[in-house]
């Protein structure tokens, strides 16, 4: 079968589409000819190499997908042949050692076949297109464990989020406007800041010529944000930090600008801000969030389609960083 898949780990120049065997279907599993797949800063990360995780070459990439299931295994009762499944990239609990993703440690579904776990396996909402559907889990999962498992955002509460566009970011943003909270979005881009503003955010600020501190100070009457949320990193903390209220919550999935970051441990816990760390979400948290889709409160955005051919375009666009929404792969083109 056809897949988006590295040879060795290093530069986007070792990903290909390459010709690998389709794995067999065990007991519990199931098989799902995929229609699209999504995009996430995973995959750059897998490309490159992630410490301590050894793979079997050639790797197939991605993490985020849906499809048909056309073959089920014994032992499967959830799902039968024919059914429209999105799929939980979670394997296991990330409360639990041993947790991975899709396209992490294992084949992912940058192909045009998966074998996966039956219980990874959701229906399909029938309101959304293959594309749309592919897009959400990852991003909308981590936003909502951060948003509603971790940071308990209420309803009237600030909450300023960092780099407003990509996956995480943007989830994170339909979700406190769902919560009924008040956001703060920065971007560079100023199409990025105008964009989120129609989705909801109420300010939107420059970081590279605003001082993200003074503006959120003056958005919440000098008192600070209820809640950060932080895929960032070093380029970030220090500002999510001070941009807190005194008992703020800071939530943290990510270091997509690297990962050691240094704080001034007196604003900590003078002001008593809780600094909590946040990795995807459960099966209960996944079906919580699925109910929220289906419902249509949410709708995933999506930022380009490409066709697996052009699997390397799309993550060239990914490694920009120019995106707003999810960057998304055809498969059903082939």
């Amino acid at each position: 079968m056809k897949a988006l898949a590295i040879r060795k780990h290093g530069a986007l120049d070792q990903v290909a589409v390459l010709d690998v065997p389709p794995a067999a279907v065990a007991r519990g599993s199931v098989r799902v000819d995929l229609r699209a797949a999504a995009l996430n800063h995973l995959d750059l990360f897998v490309i490159a190499g992630i410490p301590g995780i050894e793979l079997s070459m050639p790797h197939v990439l991605g993490a985020d997908g849906a499809g048909v299931v056309i073959e089920v295994a014994d032992g499967v009762n959830n799902v039968s042949a024919g059914d429209e499944v999105v799929l939980d990239p979670g394997l296991g609990s990330p409360d639990e050692d041993g947790y991975s993703l899709l396209g992490e440690m294992v084949p992912g579904t940058f192909a045009e076949q998966i074998v996966v776990p039956a219980e990874n396996c959701y229906p399909k909402p029938a309101s959304l297109s293959w594309a749309a559907a592919a897009a959400f889990p990852l991003v909308m999962l981590t936003a909502w464990r951060m948003m509603v498992s971790k940071a308990g955002l209420r309803a009237g509460e600030w909450v300023l989020i960092h780099g407003i566009g990509g996956g995480v970011s943007l989830a994170a943003l339909q979700i406190a406007r769902h919560l009924g909270a008040r956001a703060i979005v920065t971007s560079h881009c100023e199409i990025k800041r105008q964009r989120a503003r129609e989705f909801g955010a109420e300010h939107a600020v420059d970081y590279n010529h605003d001082d993200v501190v003074a503006a959120v100070r003056a958005c919440t009457d000098g008192v600070g944000v209820d809640v950060v949320i932080d895929n960032v990193g070093e380029a970030t903390f220090g500002t999510s930090i001070r941009a807190c209220r005194k008992g703020g919550r800071i939530i943290t999935c990510g270091a997509t600008s690297g990962p050691k970051i240094l704080v001034d441990v007196r604003r900590v816990f003078w002001r008593q801000v809780s600094i909590m760390g946040s990795t995807m979400g459960d099966s209960a948290e996944f079906r919580a969030m699925l109910a929220v889709i289906e419902s249509g409160e949410i709708v995933p955005v999506t930022d380009q389609v490409f066709p697996l051919a052009e699997g390397r375009a799309a993550l060239e666009r990914l490694e920009t960083a120019e995106q707003f929404g999810k960057i998304v792969l055809d498969i059903d083109s082939r």
